[in-house]
């Protein structure tokens, strides 16, 4: 049986401890759950600062940690979308109290303080999660003593009732391979940020997402296309918005960006790739 190494924690000299009789390793273990205590953490696909950026870690979120080398890397898998790779140790740490509340604005501040003018202790992304234990003068008081805006913060347990919505809030952030967050973001990492605010689960790569929602039949007729519609190409994927529109983080915009459907399907195509998919999801209201 064939694994996807990108979410499968299994390696020939270690692999998953509930792995072991599905595939070979010199060793199994059971792993560690850490949290991502850095705004945000490269996942590489290498223990080694150079190596492609896979996706991103963001505040909060909890991974299996399998191995600490002795080099400051950490061999995980992440708990929400099971991807695998190497993280910096320095970004993890024991978990605290379970989170509670994820950032539901594009970026904001937690200060040291309730009090807008002291200088921010980090800027947390767009879906960081943190444990909130009360709320004081309009700041949620998080489980390690930070202060957030209360009212840029969702319960854990919210769904966004709509993902375009929230999509087309990364409007004009710059497109980054492998950004999962407000600073910077490729196509599937757009795609997975705002099902996942939608409750919708959702893998981390493009051609993974064009196997969930149901087919569409497309030939090139706009008219079947519905608000909420993933278009695919091979490594590619976006929203299909209003009006015959998309909404995609893309390179030759090199920044997410909205434009009719039609122009981004002929653009691509000369670029030698065709629409390989419509995968169509419960349609959001407008």
């Amino acid at each position: 049986m064939k694994f996807d190494p990108r979410i499968t924690p299994a390696r020939p000299d270690l692999a998953a401890a509930h792995l072991k009789g599905k595939v070979e390793a010199a060793r199994f273990v059971e792993g560690v759950v850490q949290s991502v205590i850095t705004t945000t953490a490269p996942l590489r696909r290498e223990p080694r600062h150079d190596a492609l950026l896979e996706t991103e870690a963001l505040f909060g979120e909890r991974v299996v940690v399998y191995e600490m080398s002795t080099e400051g890397w950490a061999w995980c898998q992440f708990e929400s979308d099971g991807y695998v790779g190497y993280l910096p140790a320095a970004a993890l740490a024991r978990p605290g109290a379970a989170p509670t509340h994820r950032v539901s604005a594009l970026r904001t501040f937690m200060f040291p303080v309730p009090d807008i003018k002291a200088p921010p202790m980090a800027a947390l992304p767009f879906m960081s999660q943190v444990s909130v234990k009360r709320e004081e003068g309009g700041f949620a008081v998080t489980g390690d003593g930070g202060f957030v805006f209360a009212k840029h913060l969702s319960l854990l347990a919210r769904a966004e009732t709509d993902f375009i919505a929230t999509a087309r809030k990364f409007l004009g952030v710059p497109y980054l391979w492998g950004g999962r967050s407000s600073s910077g973001l490729d196509c599937s990492g757009l795609v997975q940020l705002a099902l996942q605010a939608a409750g919708i689960k959702c893998p981390r790569d493009s051609d993974l997402q064009a196997a969930i929602g149901k087919p569409v039949s497309f030939s090139g007729d706009m008219k079947i296309l519905m608000r909420g519609d993933l278009m695919c190409w091979k490594g590619h994927i976006g929203f299909v918005t209003d009006g015959g529109r998309m909404l995609h983080a893309n390179a030759f915009h090199m920044m997410v960006a909205e434009e009719p459907v039609q122009e981004a399907i002929e653009r691509i195509r000369t670029s030698g790739s065709e629409v390989t998919a419509v995968r169509r999801l419960t349609v959001p209201a407008a």
